[in-house]
């Protein structure tokens, strides 16, 4: 019943709005790299870091997303390449690391809201649980509901940028930093890694709704590349700025971007940042609710999970149960610090993000003659070249991540228990399964 008419679904620029906050939201959150990556070495990185992690995942999404443009998505894909076992790893990864990336958005709505506020953080924990069920609210509501107000949001978030980058462009000029790697430390890398992988996930989350979209073949392809032209140009552009504008990196780190429009324009600007970043925030956390709220539903319909997650709304026609379910469990992490969540969601995402490339090249062999709407060139050999880099990037970070074990050992430890966790439910969900579903 999630199958809306194609004629009712939604369309290229609500798409495209829905996947510009699903996977960035704006530079907001990005403040982290320099003060990690210095000057000199973040902007190349935010160059280079995307070309190896977010094109090869794209290409990936869209072919399979072309094959198989159904409510799941990426669990779908994986369940049809390596069986429902690996399924299973695939819904429970994601889910989890959902979870996480859910619970960074209402944390970084409250440093924003300091802007105006200053008193905002001692009240961190009530103000997350307002945006968490507001936006839980919303979800029950539809899709159609949350592509409106994706549309406005991304506008609210675009427009003080492209406002800072013009007046700054305008009075200065440009003039690109020095490029050096020399004062970059190994652990320092990993997590600038972490900041800029952070900041250009979620591709995949955005095809659990595909039964949802219309004609979802041709809407994806022009919706995605929309969306990636403009996060990429945004977060050249915003950080080329920072770094222009002289802003001490503690003071980046503390005030973030309102800091750095406020030195370009004044505190008028920076004030309009800062609603810009609350705008983020709210549309971030709707987007990714919706994405993650379809994956509970497919996995109880293969009764690997409670049959009771895939009930749908008498009127609204949405997983009601599962989309509370999800900001129940978010409201329980946001008692965790924006840095822990980094690493805990990047870890958890990439797991999952292995088994997609997995399944794109299992898919190649198993299924050659296919239709494909969109297909990786190179043959083969290409698609497991474009599998390669994502997964290298993704274990150097990891690699990092594990090497400051030392100073945090907290999310790091949590990262590697939750990616266990995945062997442990199938364990428990095997012993209890069901007739008419093969294990």
């Amino acid at each position: 019943m999630l199958e809306i008419a194609a004629r009712r679904g939604l369309k290229i620029m609500p798409l495209a709005a829905v996947i510009f906050l699903t996977v960035s939201g704006g530079p907001y959150g990005l403040e982290p790299l320099l003060n990690f990556a210095g000057a000199n070495a973040a902007i190349p990185l935010l160059v280079i870091t995307p070309l190896l992690w977010d094109v090869p995942t794209i290409l990936m999404v869209m072919e399979l997303n072309g094959m198989m443009p159904v409510t799941g998505g990426y669990y779908q894909w994986v369940k049809r390449a390596l069986g429902i076992r690996w399924a299973w790893y695939e819904g429970w990864w994601t889910w989890l690391y959902t979870f996480v990336d859910l619970a960074i958005y209402p944390v970084l709505f409250v440093g924003y809201l300091s802007f105006f506020f200053p008193a905002a953080p001692e009240h961190k924990f009530i103000i997350c649980l307002v945006i968490i069920w507001s936006g839980a609210l919303f979800n029950i509501l539809g899709i159609m509901p949350v592509g409106r107000l994706s549309m406005i949001l991304a506008a609210i978030v675009i427009i003080p940028f492209a406002t800072m980058i013009g007046i700054h462009i305008s009075r200065t000029g440009w003039h690109p930093p020095p490029i050096s790697f020399r004062q970059l430390h190994f652990s320092s890398f990993g997590m600038a890694l972490y900041t800029i992988m952070w900041n250009f996930i979620g591709w995949d989350n955005v095809t659990t709704y595909a039964g949802e979209v219309n004609e979802p073949k041709r809407t994806y392809r022009t919706a995605i590349a929309l969306a990636f032209g403009l996060i990429f140009t945004l977060y050249l552009l915003s950080t080329y700025v920072a770094i222009g504008s002289g802003i001490g990196m503690d003071r980046l780190q503390e005030e973030g971007f309102p800091a750095v429009a406020s030195i370009v324009a004044g505190n008028w600007m920076g004030l309009v940042m800062a609603a810009g970043g609350m705008a983020s925030a709210v549309g971030l956390f709707s987007a990714v609710l919706l994405s993650v709220s379809r994956i509970p539903k497919v996995m109880s319909d293969d009764k690997l999970l409670p049959a009771f997650l895939h009930r749908l709304h008498s009127r609204f026609q949405t997983p009601y149960i599962s989309i509370l379910l999800s900001a129940a469990i978010v409201s329980v992490m946001v008692i965790f610090t924006f840095g822990d969540l980094l690493i805990i969601d990047i870890s958890l995402y990439g797991g999952g993000l292995a088994l997609e490339f997995i399944a794109l090249v299992v898919m190649r062999r198993k299924f050659p003659l296919e239709t494909r709407p969109f297909r990786i060139p190179f043959g083969n050999a290409g698609v497991c070249v474009v599998a390669f880099f994502p997964l290298l990037v993704y274990l150097l970070a990891l690699t990092a991540a594990v090497m400051m074990l030392g100073r945090s050992p907290l999310p790091v430890g949590i990262a590697l228990a939750c990616l266990l966790s995945a062997e442990a439910g199938w364990q428990l969900v095997h012993r209890r399964k069901r007739p008419g579903v093969e294990m």
